[in-house]
């Protein structure tokens, strides 16, 4: 079927191709397609730069066009493939009928041609946005020398990845960071956090007075996410995620979020670990207070128990520091930082930073990973974490993340019933719906910008770190025409 739609659209389109660039790199591209049938694609210049944007149609059309993006007008042969696809990937995904192709900053291009203002970056992993050029050289280069060793060996990017996050943490207010463990992901740093954790309180509790093996329980608080696998998802008190996998791992408890009167209640001398987003991401962007932490801290230290930080999502400039505790007085700072997302901007990789206390306490053999730390992921990685802790690009997700989040606000102001608040810190925002925002997302996206949501009724705005003040102010009107509409449907 594939290949009679191919033969049948004739000049009509042309199927993606790896296209060859200035000197020796390559990077995934598509020809300039034009699909006459569909209207709504957009022209994209021959290097493949910005697209045509035409805001005319927010004017001509007294502010609810109609779509310009409309999924039913999926490119034939993304359909084709989406239908054999279908047939061997293993259905866990609701996604819509698009395929992209290929990205060039903040946007994203698909089948059609039709260009896509990200607002999601790969779930805020796109830190540098698509196709960076100066990071595709590096990663072309890596991979005529060297992808993979495993960890019998050394490289020779691991550990100076290493250094550049911790002297950059240490240098800018952060925590006493002293080693650094580097895994493939999120989920997995958190799962060996929490290993972690587990051999800390068998430790500490010696010097207590509790008994070594009752000091084993972690809390971690309502809303908060820590991943999938059974350790992160055992510490992720989700019932949608849970209920399905249980039971779960014995020990872990879930207290109540920026609640400072229940943190005695919850973590006790029994317990070994606390684990906590400073601003919860899936959970609906809810950021943490000064006084919840202060509190927190001075609790894990008085029960011997270790405070991790999730800044897997808020962290790594997405604030306008490199990390979202460096905006937190030391009294608030942890002992464990776990890191992932734009680490390498889309490359798989995660990490577990540490303090010299826990550092001391891990030995050969008590934890690894066949992948975490190749010279490919951690080559990329030093050049984005160095990209991204200069004052231009923080600075940018200040100027620009509080450009966007007032124009977030005034648009609440518009719709107060609708949008009731607006979260979160520099380049992560959640907008606040009295109501489920899910046909918000399909609404935006169909008239090109791509949203996300989380949870408790909350859409999620997390760009790339370069996004600019034109490219804000487009995806806010776009945001504007998709909740007029959606107030008229819910009204």
């Amino acid at each position: 079927m594939l290949r009679s739609i191919v033969r049948n659209l004739g000049r009509g389109g042309v199927m993606p191709q790896y296209l060859p660039r200035s000197g020796s790199s390559r990077v995934f591209g598509i020809s300039a397609i034009r699909w006459n049938s569909i209207e709504s694609a957009t022209n994209i210049s021959a290097d493949r730069g910005t697209a045509n944007v035409d805001d005319k149609r927010w004017v001509q059309s007294g502010g609810n066009p109609k779509p310009t993006h409309p999924d039913a007008d999926t490119h034939p042969i993304a359909k084709a493939i989406l239908d054999r696809h279908s047939q061997y990937l293993l259905n866990t995904y609701a996604r819509p009928p698009l395929i992209f192709t290929h990205g060039n900053g903040c946007y994203l291009y698909d089948y059609a041609s039709r260009q896509y203002l990200d607002f999601t970056a790969g779930i805020a992993v796109n830190g540098l946005g698509h196709a960076d050029p100066q990071l595709s050289e590096i990663v072309h280069d890596q991979t005529q020398r060297l992808i993979h060793l495993s960890n019998l060996y050394h490289n020779e990017y691991a550990g100076e990845l290493a250094e550049v996050l911790i002297k950059a943490t240490r240098e800018n207010d952060g925590f006493d960071a002293a080693k650094v463990f580097f895994s493939n992901s999120g989920t997995e740093a958190n799962e060996g956090a929490l290993k972690f954790a587990r051999k800390w309180g068998k430790y500490i509790a010696k010097e207590i007075g509790v008994d070594e093996d009752e000091k084993y329980r972690i809390v971690s608080f309502i809303n908060g996410f820590h991943g999938r696998s059974m350790g992160a998802l055992s510490a992720t008190p989700a019932p949608k995620y849970q209920k399905p996998f249980s039971p779960l791992i014995p020990g872990c408890s879930y207290a109540p979020f920026n609640d400072v009167t229940k943190i005695n209640e919850f973590v006790t001398p029994e317990t070994c670990a606390a684990i906590v987003e400073p601003i919860q991401g899936e959970g609906g962007v809810f950021e943490a207070s000064i006084e919840f932490l202060e509190a927190l801290k001075a609790r894990c230290q008085e029960v011997g128990a270790l405070l991790i930080y999730d800044e897997i999502q808020c962290g790594l400039g997405r604030t306008g520091k490199l990390w979202a505790h460096q905006n937190l007085p030391k009294s608030c700072h942890p002992d464990i930082l776990t890191m992932a997302k734009p680490m390498a901007n889309g490359l798989p990789i995660g990490g577990i930073m540490v303090t010299n206390r826990v550092a001391d306490l891990i030995t050969i053999g008590d934890h690894g990973t066949t992948f975490g730390g190749n010279p490919l992921a951690c080559r990329a990685g030093i050049y984005v974490v160095s990209r991204i802790n200069t004052p231009e690009l923080l600075g940018n997700v200040n100027t620009v993340g509080t450009y966007l989040r007032t124009s977030l606000e005034n648009l609440s102001a518009k719709h107060p019933s609708l949008i009731t608040e607006i979260r979160g810190r520099g380049l992560i925002l959640g907008m606040q719906f009295s109501r489920d925002p899910t046909p918000l997302v399909q609404l935006a996206r169909e008239r090109g910008l791509l949203i996300i949501t989380a949870g408790n009724n909350t859409v999620r705005i997390v760009p790339p770190l370069i996004l600019t003040k034109d490219q804000a102010s487009h995806g806010v009107k776009i945001i504007e025409e998709a909740v007029e509409l959606f107030e008229k449907e819910v009204n």
